[in-house]
């Protein structure tokens, strides 16, 4: 269990089924429009998490949290948001829960993302930070964390 909570998939996840839940409270069943709206927020949301995975693959540095970067990437996806992956995350898990006709379920997003930021992207950008030095705070100075 302690080596799947080292991973944000399990963190979202679990929001997922929290804002399903919580979700139910209020379902709202058969609406086409949110539907729609859930599918194209879910797509941006993979398109982002595919779009950033890949640029990070093509610099040659880990993709996966916790381990040692081998370069700062800041093209692509990552001249909007220093944290692409994870705001992908949340948009996906936004769309699946209106997808399900769940919107209530969106209360969790907050939580999710305040998770997010203090489980991983803080000790991300602190080893970013003591690792590339200058250049990452130059980066991190001009790019926002999430949008």
């Amino acid at each position: 269990m302690r080596q799947l909570a080292a991973l944000p998939p399990f963190w979202v996840a679990l929001a997922l089924i929290a804002g399903w839940l919580v979700g139910g409270l209020w379902p709202v069943p058969g609406a086409g429009w949110m539907h729609a709206i859930g599918l194209l927020i879910a797509g941006v949301g993979a398109l982002l998490i595919v779009a950033a995975a890949l640029v990070m693959i093509r610099a040659r540095t880990t993709v996966m949290p916790g381990r040692v970067p081998d370069a700062i990437v800041t093209d692509g996806v990552f001249r909007l948001s220093r944290n692409p992956i994870y705001l992908g995350d949340l948009l996906l898990a936004g769309g699946l829960l209106l997808l399900l006709g769940r919107p209530l379920g969106l209360i969790v997003l907050p939580a999710l993302a305040a998770l997010i930021q203090q489980r991983f992207i803080l000790a991300e950008e602190a080893g970013l930070r003591c690792h590339f030095g200058p250049a990452f705070q130059a980066y991190a100075s001009r790019v926002r964390r999430w949008i």
